[in-house]
């Protein structure tokens, strides 16, 4: 069941992407993603009612809560490094670095929760992954075509030029919090209903995507926001839910190293 879970985690968090596009074409990006985990808070809250799982919420420790909050968090400090990093580089590079996280949270689990089942095949595949991103990081000519210019947000004269590179250490760390949002959440979530455990650690996220707006004095924005930028974060928001759910019942049957891989298939 987890593997299917995984699957649908997956599909959900593709679905994100596509309605998250039609919700920031009026709103600023900032704005709608403090807004998209207000709807995934509803969403998860009302799953946990739904299935009961409001009942252990007395029952969670402060050991869960803490591992929970800190995937929270580090859900938080990724989606800033990694807005940071397509701010500052092309978009194919930063995603290639971005999701090195996949390779990272495979090795961690190996060495953290000892999941050494088909232990060459897991490297190998590790070392395919790695390789993959690797390519598609060393594309010499993609900071002069056209298509990049228009990707960056700053124009990229030389790719290898050290001065071209800032934006690599943003993006390792987004890769870094990503790894460790589901490392810390696999141990949050041990013995915590995965619905009730999606609930408590959206709501971490939300409180920081409020702090980072209020931080940037954007908060206005949110009253000025167009109802159909509205409607489609709000079905992002769903489809996040949707996913976060899933993949937090996978992660809480099966091993890390093969949930996360199979949700990067989004």
């Amino acid at each position: 069941m987890w593997l299917l879970m995984a699957v649908l985690s997956a599909f959900f968090a593709g679905l994100t992407s596509v309605l998250a596009k039609g919700g920031i074409r009026g709103t600023e990006s900032d704005v709608a993603t403090a807004l998209r985990p207000g709807v995934v808070l509803a969403f998860a809250w009302l799953m946990v009612w739904v299935t009961g799982a409001a009942a252990g919420l007395s029952s969670v420790s402060a050991r869960s809560l803490l591992f929970l909050g800190l995937s929270g968090l580090a859900t938080g400090g990724s989606w800033l490094f990694y807005f940071k990093a397509l701010s500052m580089g092309t978009v194919g590079k930063v995603v290639a670095v971005d999701k090195s996280s996949t390779v990272m949270t495979v090795l961690l689990a190996i060495v953290l929760f000892g999941e050494t089942n088909n232990l060459p095949l897991r490297l190998l595949s590790v070392a395919v992954l790695g390789a993959g991103i690797w390519l598609m990081l060393d594309r010499r000519g993609a900071g002069t075509g056209k298509r990049a210019r228009a990707e960056s947000v700053t124009p990229v004269t030389d790719p290898v030029a050290p001065a071209d590179m800032r934006w690599v250490p943003y993006a390792l760390l987004s890769a870094a919090l990503a790894s460790a949002t589901s490392i810390l959440a696999k141990v949050g979530i041990r013995d915590v209903d995965s619905n009730l455990a999606t609930a408590l650690r959206t709501a971490v996220v939300l409180v920081m995507a409020f702090v980072v707006v209020r931080a940037k004095g954007k908060q206005g924005m949110i009253g000025r926001t167009p109802r159909r930028d509205l409607g489609f974060i709000a079905l992002s928001g769903v489809a996040t839910g949707a996913s976060w759910l899933c993949y937090y019942y996978a992660l809480r049957g099966g091993p890390v190293s093969v949930v996360v891989p199979v949700d990067k298939m989004s």
